[in-house]
C-alpha cells in the first residue's frame, strides 16, 4: 500500500506543478492588474474559444515571438482595447510521463461575462464570424493607435477599427497579455488525455 501511495503522489506532483504555475500566473496578474507584455513563449501553442466577443477598439499587425531556443516565430499581433466575452475556454495540451494531459480554463458560462482591457494575442491561426466597424486596412503598422502595444515596423501592413463582434472564435495562439482579465466564474480542470476546446 505504501508503494502505491508514493506512486500516486508522484503522479499528482507531475500534474499539479503546471496547474500551480498557471494559477500563480492568473492570481499574480489579477493582483497586479497587469501581465507583462514581453516574454519568452513556450514550445507549443494553446487554444482559445469564445462563443461571442464584443469589443471596442481593435488593431492588428505582423510580428514575431521567440522561444527559449531563440527561434523566431511569425504571428499576427491582434489587440482589443476593451471587450466582453461569453463561453470562454482556454486549453493547453501537455505531454507528460503519464501521457497527454489537458489543462482547461473556462469562464463566462451560464450568463456570466468575461471582461478584458488592453488584451493582445499573438495569433498563429484564427477562425470566426466577424462584424467590424470603421475599419482601416493597409494602414502603416507603425501608426496604429487603437490598442496600446499593437504596432509594427514602419512600412508594414497594419489594420484597426472602432468596434468588432466575433462569434464562434477559434484561436491557436502563442501568448496572451492583458492589463485586466476578469473571470467571475473561473474554472480550471486537469484532464487525462486530449480534451482541447476545439
Amino acid at each position: 500500500m505504501a508503494e502505491q501511495g508514493r506512486v500516486r503522489w508522484k503522479r499528482f506532483a507531475l500534474i499539479f506543478a503546471p496547474v500551480a504555475a498557471m494559477t500563480s500566473l492568473l492570481v499574480g496578474a489579477t493582483a497586479q492588474g497587469v501581465i507583462g507584455a514581453t516574454f519568452v513563449v513556450s514550445g507549443d501553442t494553446f487554444k482559445l474559444f469564445t462563443g461571442e466577443l464584443r469589443g471596442q477598439g481593435f488593431a492588428l499587425a505582423g510580428g514575431v515571438v521567440r522561444n527559449k531556443k531563440g527561434q523566431v516565430i511569425p504571428v499576427v499581433v491582434t489587440g482589443i482595447r476593451r471587450a466582453v466575452a461569453t463561453d470562454l475556454c482556454q486549453s493547453v495540451l501537455m505531454k507528460t510521463p503519464l501521457g497527454a494531459v489537458t489543462v482547461r480554463i473556462t469562464g463566462g458560462q451560464g450568463g456570466n461575462q468575461v471582461t478584458v482591457e488592453d488584451m493582445v494575442v499573438d495569433v498563429a491561426a484564427a477562425q470566426s464570424a466577424a462584424t467590424l466597424q470603421d475599419i482601416e486596412l493597409g494602414r502603416d503598422a507603425s501608426t496604429l493607435d487603437e490598442v496600446p502595444g499593437v504596432r509594427g515596423p514602419a512600412g508594414t501592413f497594419g489594420g484597426q477599427g472602432r468596434a468588432l463582434t466575433l462569434r464562434n472564435v477559434k484561436l491557436s495562439a502563442w501568448a496572451v497579455t492583458a492589463a485586466t482579465f476578469s473571470l467571475p466564474d473561473l474554472t480550471m480542470k486537469v484532464l487525462s488525455g486530449e480534451h482541447e476546446c476545439f
